[in-house]
């Protein structure tokens, strides 16, 4: 009975992530179009490739089952992806809406890397030897966006933290003639 229920969770889980991946399919598109680093958008270009790829692979695990993907909704994508429209809504400069684009991405692959971690060891565990494999590349594969994603905040990071910077001097060079006229009058 328990083999049962670990199926049954993990068939459940499946559906999940194939609901997740095809959000991602609408919303990886928005985030490359929202950056404007060239290595940022190329990065999400690459990653909604890798996407059809997944979505893909969790079709071809259904057909080995005999089942359906669809039918259930993944609630936690559904909340991320929501996050994420909210950050490209924000009125942030260049620099700071990349960086904020990079943290938006990688709850969503952290995400995804444990939910795949997850049905993987349970394919396993059931003797889906086929599926695992399939489920062991895509979750390599989330792990290697987000490895890609932390090398980029290192630069767009740093940028964006001076473009903070910038925007607090010219507020000072904006502010120091009236100090002076201030000054002169006292």
């Amino acid at each position: 009975m328990k083999h049962n229920e670990l199926r049954g969770l993990y068939i459940e889980e499946l559906r999940d992530l194939y609901d997740a991946e095809n959000r991602l399919l609408k919303a990886l598109p928005k985030l490359a179009r929202a950056a404007s680093s060239d290595k940022l958008r190329a990065g999400f270009e690459e990653h909604l490739e890798q996407t059809h790829g997944h979505v893909g692979r969790l079709e071809e695990i259904f057909e080995a089952l005999k089942g359906k993907p669809t039918g259930k909704k993944c609630a936690g994508m559904a909340g991320l992806v929501k996050e994420g429209q909210e950050i490209m809504e924000e009125d942030f400069s260049a620099e700071v809406m990349d960086a904020a684009l990079i943290s938006a991405a990688q709850r969503v692959e952290h995400y995804e890397i444990a939910a795949y971690g997850c049905v993987s060891a349970w394919a396993q565990l059931l003797g889906e030897s086929e599926a695992n494999a399939l489920l062991e590349k895509t979750l390599e594969e989330e792990k290697e966006t987000d490895r890609t994603l932390t090398e980029l905040s290192e630069q767009i990071n740093v940028e964006a933290k001076g473009s903070g910077d910038e925007a607090e001097r010219e507020e000072e060079d904006q502010a120091t003639p009236a100090r002076k006229a201030k000054s002169a009058r006292a």
